[in-house]
């Protein structure tokens, strides 16, 4: 979900249209045909079912038959995420990067909470110009892409960011790597899908996606809710990104990769067991 790169391909839309289509398009003609039938009982369980087609829905799928531009994800790499929110729809879902996949992820979750954390005011701005639907706010990285290797290194010396249990995210000025000045929306909610595409990354004075990387582990961890928390990290072949999965999201929970995607599922510290719980690391 690069802000600023995009495809323009139209075998990728058709395939994308499909996943949109297959979704929605079954329930939209089920409710077409019981609106025909001019019954109030057929009416009312139309606009009662769970299942009824959403504003953001057609929306979405307006705009990917009549835009050239598609989103950078593969449409395996789609699919996997997809497959997932699918599952746990409608859910509390946080992603950070706001483009021209939005649209769609928020269509995959129309009843449930969808938030986009973007570094851009002006970017969100213009994304909003023309889907207004999307709920997003923009949030200040205080790293750069030049410091990933120190801060990977000196981080454990900082009682605020390390042990991992008592690691914490709001207003936490000492741990360089928390996102401590995000709105209150995004602590006060237990997010079951993380998806990482953002920010930017490429080059040294960007700020990386080690805070935000390290922020969805604390988050993880922290989580008091039944399940565990689906982390979705773009962009593996990075060496950054790449460094910071094994150390925050951990080998052992990557369940499962396709493409530049990698899927953890991470459960709350509470329910991870062993001795020395507190001073082993995030992993």
């Amino acid at each position: 979900m690069k802000n600023r790169r995009f495809l323009s391909d139209n075998n990728n839309t058709c395939l994308l249209l499909v996943l949109l289509s297959g979704l929605i398009g079954g329930e939209f003609l089920i409710i077409v045909f019981l609106r025909a039938a001019d019954s109030p009982l057929t009416h009312s369980a139309a606009s009662t079912s769970p299942l009824a087609t959403t504003p953001i829905q057609l929306r979405a799928i307006l705009h990917y038959a009549t835009s050239p531009v598609v989103p950078q994800q593969t449409l395996d790499e789609i699919t996997l995420s997809f497959d997932v929110l699918r599952s746990l729809c409608p859910c509390n879902f946080l992603v950070f990067g706001l483009g021209h996949d939005s649209l769609m992820w928020a269509s995959f979750n129309p009843r449930g909470t969808t938030l986009f954390l973007e570094e851009d005011p002006r970017w969100i701005h213009s994304i909003l110009k023309n889907a207004p639907d999307l709920h997003a706010h923009t949030v200040s990285y205080r790293t750069k892409l030049s410091e990933s290797k120190a801060l990977l290194k000196s981080y454990k010396s900082e009682p605020d960011c390390f042990p991992p249990d008592k690691a914490y995210l709001k207003n936490n000025d000492k741990c360089r790597l928390a996102l401590n000045g995000l709105p209150n929306e995004v602590y006060d909610k237990e997010w079951d899908m993380i998806m990482i595409d953002a920010p930017r990354g490429w080059f040294a004075e960007a700020p990386g996606r080690m805070a935000a990387i390290y922020s969805a582990a604390v988050m993880a961890r922290k989580r008091k809710g039944s399940g565990v928390t689906h982390v979705f990290l773009h962009d593996v072949d990075r060496r950054v990104e790449k460094a910071y999965a094994k150390e925050f999201l951990c080998r052992k929970y990557l369940v499962k990769g396709v493409g530049r995607l990698w899927h953890f599922e991470i459960p709350p510290a509470a329910n991870v067991s062993g001795e020395g719980r507190e001073s082993a690391g995030f992993c």
